[in-house]
């Protein structure tokens, strides 16, 4: 049996294979390329490759599809798990391509339920089931078993007209209008002419309304602005936690934090310093009391241990003339945080001397923290890639902080898809978000998602900028993003349960 009636004999021998090369060219529409029509036209590329196809062929290519934007999106994880986590080359090879083959499933899976189920053509499939299936995908394998957020196509549209759907339901509301986008595309070189006015129409409403939304203001003023400056050591991770090095280290923060003095609020990185907090407890002091002097309140990244309960917390540490406040990291990233393995795995990793210890996660219902006379909402590391995880203050919250250490992932596109995710946070809860990460890219954004000023990678830096407490809240910040998957479900149940569905029954492949 061919792949699909639909596709010129060459394109079914070969659909893998193009499948696989449009994927991989996908990542180009993402930081910090930002090529983003590659977001609409990749995908149009799929559909139209599913279109015809049967359902084992739509996941063949599905799978094919998502291997390639993978491969060439997150090849960056080898770099964190072998040259900074020390682990062996082939245990590297191995956990990337276990995630990439996990990822590509959802892909594939898409593919086949939709030509299994779906419409047999037409605008229905085009323009209904694919864009909202693609769009509970997307959100399903970002959260599903700790999830995977990274390279969800709407998050490609940060400096387009798109973007401005995100305070009105968050990045998989972009993602649905670029989906959208993608049938549409579809629909104007397959479809006939009610399909190519239906097609146009849509595209025009869409990127249209974006436009007329790109001008909402969606919060207010909170307060007069205040200076905040930002720290960036840029000590490589290989070299962060050796003995040798500490001294140098401390000095170096200390030195970064006296330039700094004066900002009414200073933010160092995430886990900046390579002691447990109540190691620098003398050296925090000593800080603080600099700082106190000049004005400055500080939020500190670092590692505790909680004698209690023997568990270590990634967190944040708010220092002020009220006392001191922190935050614990609530969203761990598995296999550098914690190891969701069995015991006997856990006991060769010891004798292989790989790290195996667990952090543990903060508790969900933390209060924004009170530095600088406002209450600033915080994220640590790959937390600004869950926009529903800083929803919860945003009805207290006037500021947004993110503290991240970027030094695992080397000179690659990690850091630049992680500012990306990152801009759309701020857009989202309508926010000023203060990201301060080791050696890059430490950046303040303003409520709109542009970068309002940053700091050049790898080279110690401080960044001063000013910032406007703001209050009020977006409509993403309100619904969540229950409203977008809600459409998206209710899209798919139309197209099942319409009438044109009835087509006959597949012949077994």
């Amino acid at each position: 049996m061919t792949d699909g009636a639909g596709m010129r004999p060459a394109l079914r021998r070969h659909g893998g294979w193009l499948a696989a090369l449009s994927g991989a060219a996908t990542v180009a529409a993402f930081a910090p390329w930002g090529w983003a029509p590659l977001a609409v036209l990749s995908p149009a590329l799929l559909f139209g490759l599913w279109d015809g196809a049967t359902p084992r062929a739509a996941f063949r290519l599905g799978f094919c599809w998502a291997v390639g934007l993978f491969l060439a999106g997150s090849w960056w994880l080898y770099v964190a798990i072998h040259d900074f986590g020390q682990a062996p080359a082939w245990l590297a090879v191995l956990l990337l391509a276990g995630l990439v083959a996990i990822m590509a499933s959802y892909y594939g899976l898409l593919g086949w339920l939709t030509l299994r189920f779906g419409p047999g053509s037409g605008a229905w499939r085009w323009l209904l089931l694919w864009p909202a299936g693609w769009t509970l995908m997307e959100a399903l394998r970002g959260w599903l078993f700790t999830g995977f957020p990274w390279l969800e196509v709407g998050y490609a549209h940060s400096d387009n007209w798109l973007a401005a759907f995100a305070p009105l339901g968050g990045v998989h509301l972009t993602t649905l209008a670029s989906a959208l986008t993608a049938g549409a595309v579809v629909a104007w070189v397959q479809g006939g002419r009610r399909e190519r006015c239906l097609a146009a129409a849509v595209a025009v409403l869409l990127w249209g309304g974006a436009a007329l939304l790109a001008r909402t203001e969606w919060t207010r003023p909170a307060g007069e602005d205040l200076s905040v400056a930002l720290l960036q050591g840029a000590v490589p991770q290989d070299e962060k936690w050796q003995q040798e090095n500490r001294a140098a280290t401390l000095e170096l923060y200390r030195r970064l934090n006296r330039e700094a003095l004066g900002a009414r609020l200073i933010v160092w990185p995430e886990a900046v310093l390579p002691l447990l907090a109540h190691e620098a407890r003398d050296y925090l002091a000593a800080v603080h009391a600099e700082s106190q002097a000049r004005g400055s309140d500080l939020l500190i990244g670092l590692l505790r241990y909680e004698f209690d309960s023997e568990r270590v917390y990634n967190g944040l540490l708010a220092l002020s003339a009220e006392g001191s406040a922190w935050y614990d990291k609530r969203r761990l990233v598995p296999f550098g945080e914690f190891f969701p393995v069995p015991a006997f795995i856990r006991r060769w990793m010891r004798l292989m001397s790989l790290p195996y210890y667990d952090m543990s996660a903060g508790a969900a219902d933390q209060p924004p923290l009170a530095v600088a006379g406002q209450l600033v909402g915080a994220t640590i590391c790959y937390e600004d890639a869950y926009g529903n995880l800083q929803r919860p203050v945003l009805d207290r919250a006037t500021l947004l902080v993110n503290v991240t250490n970027n030094a695992w992932f080397g000179d690659s596109a990690a850091p630049h898809q992680q500012l990306q995710m990152a801009r759309f946070r701020a857009r989202e809860a309508g926010r000023y978000l203060m990201r301060a990460t080791s050696n890059g890219i430490t950046a303040v954004l303003g409520p709109d998602g542009r970068v309002l000023a940053a700091a050049p990678q790898f080279q110690p830096a401080v960044l001063r900028a000013r910032v406007r407490p703001l209050a009020g809240l977006t409509p993403y910040a309100r619904g969540g993003d229950w409203p977008v998957l809600g459409l998206s479900l209710a899209m798919c149940a139309v197209t099942l349960a319409s009438g044109m569905l009835r087509r006959p029954r597949q012949k077994p492949e």
